[in-house]
């Protein structure tokens, strides 16, 4: 079957295969951290390291995407990298300790790294400029529902089989996309393998920089940042690493990623939106099922099922982004999604200790389709002036951003999270007083229950026990309250950047501007 035959949506189908696997991996395995920590012999704390070394290699890989594209050729480097993932995950599923777990979970994301920004690039050559807007569409449904089905299939995974089926899922999934890529992905024309020098002080410096930067955001909370020397010394490492990197690349003839791309406003404006967008997209996933399960009860996998409505938004809003870019100013779209997230997250920050399945629900769903409205069209629009040659690298950076936005997010979401309930515990027991009347009646209420069924601790500390407990519960409740309102500002503060990006030429030219 020669290239011009193949059915673009085949093409697709292939990319989206191993793209999906992939995403999803950053999130499928958090539900079962306590599962692997006790079959394995370790801590839950050791545990974490089984995510921390998946998407530290991850944000190391990606930005060389470009770079590996062109020394071995694009189909030939996707190929590579699913088989990769594959045979990773299965020895994952294998794994007889911690540390070869985390061994193959280190080249899970060094070869799923790479998967993202190839993946999209051939999505888009794949279609007539007319369609890649539903392309796009397409690709992004993948990339906003994976990380939400993730912990729904983890949960449901770990509850009824093993951990270790967390990753096995991954080998038919693999075998496919491999089958379908070598069958329906091709090179375009102009994209020839080319034998460059290889900057091996741009790739330690890279790898230091980025896997430093990775670590202490993951970390920072448990070792409570720079109290701790080993967050300190990756810190340095990290802004070391990142800044010598960049004065390296800017000078280098044969760079890994061509930094010179931020030359264009329009580029520059959308990266910043997509590492804000990222930040909050991540940011409020690990806010949802934290206060689902801590403050409302919810199992692991109950709490799964109860973010799926975010991905229902989605998959509504993809397909219609899709056809309105070839319509609508994208710039405007951008902004429509920017506000109606805000709102959506402010919704959430209005909720309560009374709050059922249905106040989770419409928000979520409303949510989605609001994360549908920004992916598609921000990519449109950040990518419309580049030149064909740009393409390939600013793609790079694009994904790497949001992904870095998803990390900072996270580091800053759950340090936040802790010390503003700390604060808020703080706030509320200061203000409790053994002369409030209803502090009083809280304890003639206990001195009656345990008189009934003849307690043997004593009345007076049981109720404070219990008033520390409400206070506790309800401090939470603001700490999250105060971290929703807070993403949803971060979303409202960002419309005007918008339109500091230039009018895109039109759907069609500018998403055509991203492949040609």
């Amino acid at each position: 079957m020669t290239e011009k035959q193949v059915n673009p949506w085949l093409t697709a189908i292939a990319v989206m295969f191993g793209t999906f696997m992939v995403v999803l991996d950053t999130t499928v395995v958090n539900v079962s951290l306590s599962h692997i920590a006790g079959s394995l012999s370790a801590t839950i704390e050791e545990s974490t390291w089984v995510l921390t070394s998946y998407i530290a290699a991850n944000a190391i890989i990606l930005p060389m995407t470009g770079w590996l594209a062109t020394f071995f050729g694009r189909k030939r480097l996707l190929i590579g990298s699913v088989i990769g993932f594959t045979v990773a995950s299965m020895f994952c599923g294998v794994a007889p300790n911690l540390t070869t777990l985390i061994l193959f979970r280190v080249l899970q994301g060094a070869t799923g790294g790479v998967m993202q920004p190839l993946s999209q690039a051939v999505l888009l050559e794949a279609f007539p400029p007319q369609d890649r807007g539903k392309a796009m569409g397409f690709w992004g449904l993948g990339i906003v529902v994976a990380p939400i089905l993730g912990p729904v299939l983890g949960g449901w995974l770990t509850d009824n089989y093993s951990w270790r089926w967390v990753f096995y899922i991954n080998i038919p999934v693999g075998v496919v996309s491999v089958m379908l890529t070598r069958l329906f992905v091709f090179d375009p024309p102009y994209l020839r393998r080319v034998s460059t020098r290889i900057d091996y002080w741009g790739l330690m410096l890279l790898a230091i920089g980025f896997g430093a930067l990775q670590i202490t955001l993951d970390k920072g909370q448990e070792e409570d940042w720079f109290s701790s020397r080993f967050i300190v010394m990756l810190a340095v490492a990290a802004v070391a690493g990142l800044v010598i990197f960049c004065w390296r690349e800017l000078r280098s003839d044969e760079p890994i990623l061509d930094l010179h791309v931020f030359k264009h406003r329009t580029f520059t404006v959308g990266t910043i939106l997509m590492t804000m967008l990222g930040l909050v997209l991540f940011g409020s996933l690990i806010l949802l099922p934290v206060m689902l399960q801590t403050l409302f009860n919810y199992p692991s996998l109950q709490a799964g099922i109860a973010m799926a409505p975010r991905g229902i938004g989605s998959f509504i809003a993809m397909p219609l982004v899709g056809l309105l870019t070839a319509k609508v100013d994208s710039r405007k779209l951008v902004a429509a999604g920017l506000a109606l997230g805000g709102w959506t997250l402010a919704w959430l920050g209005n909720l309560n200790l009374q709050a059922g399945y249905w106040d989770f629900f419409w928000p979520q769903v409303l949510q989605g389709f609001a994360l549908g409205l920004l992916f598609v069209p921000l990519t449109t629009v950040t990518m419309g002036d580049l030149a064909r040659e740009e393409i390939g690298n600013a793609s790079t950076l694009f994904n790497l951003v949001r992904n870095v936005g998803g990390s900072v997010g996270i580091a800053l979401i759950s340090t936040m999270l802790t010390r503003v309930r700390i604060a808020h515990h703080d706030t509320l027991a200061s203000h409790i007083t053994i002369y409030d009347p209803a502090v009083q009646g809280l304890f003639r209420q206990f001195q009656q229950m345990f008189q009934m069924r003849g307690g043997s601790a004593p009345p007076d500390q049981a109720a404070v026990a219990a008033i520390n407990g409400l206070v506790a519960r309800q401090a939470s409740m603001l700490a999250f309250i105060d971290m929703f309102r807070l993403l949803g500002m971060i979303f409202l503060v960002l419309i005007p950047l918008v339109f500091l990006m230039r009018r895109p030429r039109g759907a069609s030219q500018a998403v055509a501007a991203a492949v040609e």
